[in-house]
């Protein structure tokens, strides 16, 4: 699947990872090729995997501070659906937070889960097999995997 191919399906969310979204975009996905839903499912987990820097993943959440008044860190989870958000808002937005953390910031609020996202491939895979997918992709989404973007945690 190209990178277009992947945007222009992000584009069917409006901007929002919610449930009926995604199931929506699963269903969507679902009625294509298998290997359209691998390539979704790659473009998805490097557009994730690219997100994954210290420089948005030290960012606090925007609308949460902790008994004292100060910002509250981001989990690792937080942190995955606040990705998901950033490429469920699409390809612009996406680009944009790159060039300038400060647009990434505001997906940090808790308005703005979209964990949906992650399962929208499983959910379109289910649909077209029948059968449930043990899915691997090149790039592993999760918090912490790209080493690149968490200089200070090499070793």
């Amino acid at each position: 699947m190209t990178w277009v191919d992947f945007w222009a399906l992000i584009g069917t969310l409006n901007g929002e990872a919610s449930e009926a979204n995604c199931q929506r975009l699963a269903e969507e996905l679902g009625s294509r090729s298998v290997a359209d839903i691998v390539g979704f499912a790659e473009r998805h987990a490097e557009a994730l995997y690219r997100l994954d820097q210290e420089k948005f993943g030290a960012l606090p959440v925007a609308d949460l501070t902790d008994r004292d008044g100060r910002p509250f860190p981001q989990s690792a989870d937080h942190f995955l659906y606040t990705r998901c958000a950033v490429v469920a808002a699409g390809r612009a937005v996406w680009e944009s937070v790159f060039f300038d953390v400060d647009k990434f910031a505001p997906y940090t609020s808790t308005e703005h889960d979209a964990e949906w996202l992650l399962y929208v491939p499983d959910k379109a895979y289910e649909l077209a097999t029948g059968q449930e997918w043990d899915r691997s992709t090149r790039y592993c989404f999760e918090t912490f995997s790209n080493k690149d973007g968490w200089p200070h945690l090499q070793n």
